[in-house]
């Protein structure tokens, strides 16, 4: 088929790829007493002030009141105004103003910007704000509403914030990108790439290709690190009995138990390029002969290869017959999924374990909620997570390890290794601020210059005498 047949009209493909108009939002990553509502989303007026508070709008309102929504491929869902009793009416003063948000603390409960206590700060993609024991957002740019699904039919068959129906778990716009574009493959017959970094759950969206194509068996996975290179060909293709050594089972290989199916080959860049070469003629025309066999094999596969190490760790060729390639997002691209991620894999913990469940989990309407303290959630957002899944797992397991009471507190190995916060100019610290560090520090002035991010506590003495704040 000619690319000239295959070409769509400029005028679909510029309406396709148009990005929708976004904004500077805050994303809710905890929330006490509302804690349902992680995922939510508050969209500032783009201009002029508004504020963010406790209950609905009243007419006497001297701004306009930011309100949560859930967003969803199509549609944005407005949910009810924040109810939590700490919350004053008037909490926040939120201004857009080009790529910052602009913060001021205007209700009862203390304002920490970046790890810090102060009363106003500049907000940027990817910084995190605390109202103090209540609320932790994390600022993000995001679009107005989420471009509908062109692919992905099954938007509303699970709660909000919790995982699919293949485990897949995120309310971001690259959650939900990954989904359509998975529902968009399952529906051709062709070969598939999953690329990303390790941990990203390369295998959880392989599954979910799998079951979206309507092919009724089982899916038959292996990580290609794992095969053996001395019978790697056997285990790939099969072999007869007694071939190619004496005593050799017969075996169907990988190929044959997934006809009718899906193979899934992950970290397929592991492949001897000889192997890789022999696939070819798989892919090509479904036929292939088992090691020692003289008739050739038709199978009916589909190949879902994946690899953390790009197009380059395979032959030219085998890229080529891979036709398409989705891109899997590590936990950097979507960091407000990370809280939705942590309680699924807290919620699994607990249903194995009735014990843990008493001791840090609330029984609520929509199932069991872990206790996580706002520190733990503040460093999962700041956390490069290099390893994806598999990494916060392990620290989350580590946390819950050293937490002896009611709340799964932040483990000591990972408050350590923590991200600083931004760096603050002590030209921007007044004195509420520092009045504001040393009472959270209890007066110790090396702790409460951390919390306000200057270099250590000399700075922060020179500060207090400028300003004329005691200890």
């Amino acid at each position: 088929m000619s690319d000239e047949t295959t070409r769509e009209p400029a005028s679909l493909r510029a309406e396709r790829t148009r990005a929708p108009p976004s904004r500077l939002a805050l994303v809710a990553l905890w929330n006490r007493e509302e804690p349902h509502r992680v995922g939510e989303v508050l969209f500032p007026t783009p201009s002029g002030p508004c504020v963010f508070g406790r209950g609905p709008a009243r007419p006497d309102d001297p701004s306009p009141r930011v309100g949560w929504l859930r967003q969803r491929p199509g549609r944005n869902e407005p949910t009810p105004p924040s109810e939590g009793a700490s919350l004053s009416r008037r909490q926040l003063e939120l201004e857009a103003a080009g790529d910052r948000l602009l913060v001021r603390r205007v209700g009862r409960a203390p304002l920490r910007f970046d790890g810090r206590l102060t009363d106003e700060g500049e907000l940027r993609p990817d910084d995190v704000l605390e109202i103090e024991e209540q609320l932790v957002l994390l600022c993000v740019r995001r679009p107005v509403s989420l471009p509908a699904s062109r692919a992905w039919s099954a938007s509303a068959d699970f709660a909000f914030g919790a995982p699919d129906r293949f485990g897949i778990v995120g309310e971001s716009p690259a959650a939900w990108a990954l989904r359509d574009d998975l529902a968009f493959a399952a529906q051709r017959p062709l070969h598939v790439l999953l690329l990303g970094p390790s941990g990203t759950g390369k295998e959880l969206a392989a599954q979910a290709l799998h079951a979206l194509s309507g092919r009724e068996r089982p899916m038959v996975a292996r990580n290609a690190a794992t095969i053996p290179p001395g019978i790697a060909d056997a285990e790939l293709f099969g072999n007869v009995r007694d071939y190619p050594n004496p005593g050799m089972k017969e075996r169907e290989g990988l190929l044959g138990a997934a006809d009718g199916s899906t193979l899934f080959l992950d970290e397929i860049g592991e492949l001897p390029e000889d192997l890789q070469a022999h696939l070819l003629r798989v892919l090509d025309a479904g036929e292939h002969h088992r090691l020692g066999e003289e008739r050739a094999r038709r199978v009916d596969v589909r190949l879902v290869g994946a690899t953390n190490r790009g197009l380059d760790s395979l032959k030219h060729d085998l890229a080529a017959r891979m036709t398409l390639r989705i891109e899997v997002p590590p936990l950097s691209a979507r960091r407000e999924d990370v809280p939705l991620i942590a309680r699924a894999i807290l919620r699994r913990a607990a249903s194995a374990d009735p014990r843990l469940a008493a001791q840090l989990f609330d029984e609520r309407a929509d199932g069991l909620e872990p206790r996580l303290a706002p520190e733990i959630v503040v460093a999962l957002a700041r956390h490069p997570l290099p390893l994806g899944v598999r990494e916060l797992e392990a620290l989350l397991w580590r946390s819950i390890r050293e937490s002896t009471g009611r709340w799964i507190v932040l483990a000591r190995d990972a408050a350590a290794a923590a991200p600083r916060a931004r760096a603050t100019g002590p030209e921007a610290i007044d004195a509420a601020a520092i009045r504001a560090a040393l009472d959270a520090a209890g007066g110790v002035v090396s702790d409460a210059a951390e919390a306000l991010g200057l270099a250590n506590r000399h700075v922060l003495h020179r500060l207090m005498k400028k300003h004329g704040v005691a200890r």
